[in-house]
């Protein structure tokens, strides 16, 4: 739990990875390269978000393959996969596959809710049984099943030249104890819990009995979890707030992230539309006043992780600045030791 006499334990960082439709391959270029860097800043982790029929990173298990070639000791993570749009047992040899490519580096966050636009997709993902699919924790539990290297068939055995096994391959012991679910509100902490799995929560939530209180809510749902996984106290849990330290930027670059933060800073006063969501701010500083803020955030003082997410619209060189002074600014002050 970081205070100010204790230590945040894991430093990660989390990004969206766009490109421009009409020529993808620099921006999934510059990705990769992002994620090396924090490799070679001693990042413990990078996350990659996800993002369908958008112009940010569709396939990141893809992606994430690719990275496990281009760094060796790093975290890859997915935060977060909406399961809407998956086939469990499909997703879960993508995912055993690429944790075998990376050495068990893997952690792949989840999330499950109807596919966002549904009405307009749904003959495109799920022509035939569009009004059958489950969107429920159901899907997650088959996934996890699947991992673990439960039984997915009920044939196994050698036919002609052929060796057929009836769970999924290849099976990578450990990434099941790897699997995240991102949530924002109670309900999704306390299922999270009872399906002893880590659990992400990142810079929304959603407004519960009235509050507008980001912190008191996030931290509930931290509490919440933890009161509800057999780990207890002990149980994961990695927070992603967005994070902009200032300390080696140029003035041009801080007016730049000023200004985006102050044009967002709106939408965290009230809860945003029909599913009630709260944002949290952006924090903004150098890192000994951004240091001084997250000592004093109500959940932050509960985790000893984070995943500290890059804003959306920035340039190549602005995430270089940031992650920079993220590994050798910030994470210091919060007494974080780079990875070796």
């Amino acid at each position: 739990m970081p205070t100010e006499t204790q230590s945040l334990r894991k430093l990660g960082f989390l990004t969206i990875g766009l490109f421009d439709g009409d020529e993808p391959r620099p921006g999934h270029e510059s990705t990769l390269r992002v994620l090396e860097l924090g490799e070679q800043l001693g990042f413990d982790s990078a996350w990659v978000r996800h993002r369908h029929l958008q112009y940010g990173i569709s396939s990141p298990v893809a992606v994430l393959a690719a990275a496990t070639q281009r760094t060796s000791r790093i975290e890859l993570g997915t935060a977060v996969i909406p399961l809407g749009w998956e086939n469990p047992l499909r997703l879960a040899e993508d995912l055993a596959t690429v944790d075998v490519l990376s050495g068990g580096r893997l952690n792949p966050g989840v999330s499950v809710s109807p596919p966002r636009h549904y009405e307009d997709v749904r003959s495109a993902l799920y022509p035939d049984t569009g009004d059958q699919e489950d969107f429920g924790y159901d899907r997650v539990s088959r996934l996890l099943s699947l991992v673990r290297g439960e039984r997915a068939s009920t044939f196994s055995g050698v036919e002609g030249i052929e060796t057929f096994s009836d769970r999924v391959q290849p099976h990578s012991p450990g990434l099941a104890g790897r699997l995240w679910y991102g949530g924002a509100s109670t309900r999704s902490a306390i299922w999270t819990g009872q399906a002893g799995m880590n659990y992400l929560t990142s810079s929304v939530v959603r407004a519960e009995e009235g509050s507008t209180d980001f912190e008191k809510i996030q931290l509930s749902h931290v509490q919440a979890f933890r009161a509800h996984h057999p780990d207890g106290a002990r149980a994961r849990v990695s927070q992603g707030l967005v994070v902009i330290p200032t300390d080696s930027a140029t003035a041009e670059q801080r007016a730049k992230y000023e200004d985006y933060a102050a044009k967002r800073l709106p939408r965290t006063k009230t809860p945003q539309g029909p599913g009630g969501l709260l944002f949290s701010r952006d924090y903004v500083g150098t890192s000994a006043e951004i240091a001084s803020q997250l000592y004093q955030h109500a959940a932050f003082r509960e985790i000893d992780e984070v995943a500290f997410a890059l804003p959306f619209t920035f340039e190549h060189e602005d995430y270089v600045q940031i992650l920079t002074d993220l590994a050798t600014r910030l994470g210091p002050e919060l007494g974080w030791k780079p990875a070796s």
